[in-house]
């Protein structure tokens, strides 16, 4: 599981065998986590978060939404999209 980013107590990542999805990733804190489409952003499911949070996290997707794509293509390559 690739780690992208960490950011505060985020942990932004991919699992290798997603690469037949669209680009995503996932993001954990603790035993919460969430998913994330990447092309369109958009939340694509969550567990434990709140509304709050979740907002913050797509912030912060959206902020290194470019760097989350190239490390994705990187390692899938660009066909899962």
């Amino acid at each position: 599981m690739p780690t992208i980013l960490r950011s505060g107590h985020y942990r932004v990542y991919f699992v290798s065998h997603d690469c037949r999805e669209p680009a995503h990733v996932h993001v954990d804190r603790d035993m919460l986590t969430a998913k994330f489409w990447l092309q369109p952003l958009r939340l694509a499911s969550a567990i434990g978060f709140s509304i709050h949070e979740l907002r913050d996290i797509e912030r912060l997707v959206s902020d290194n939404r470019q760097h989350c794509l190239e490390v994705w293509h990187e390692h899938c390559g660009r066909a899962s999209d």
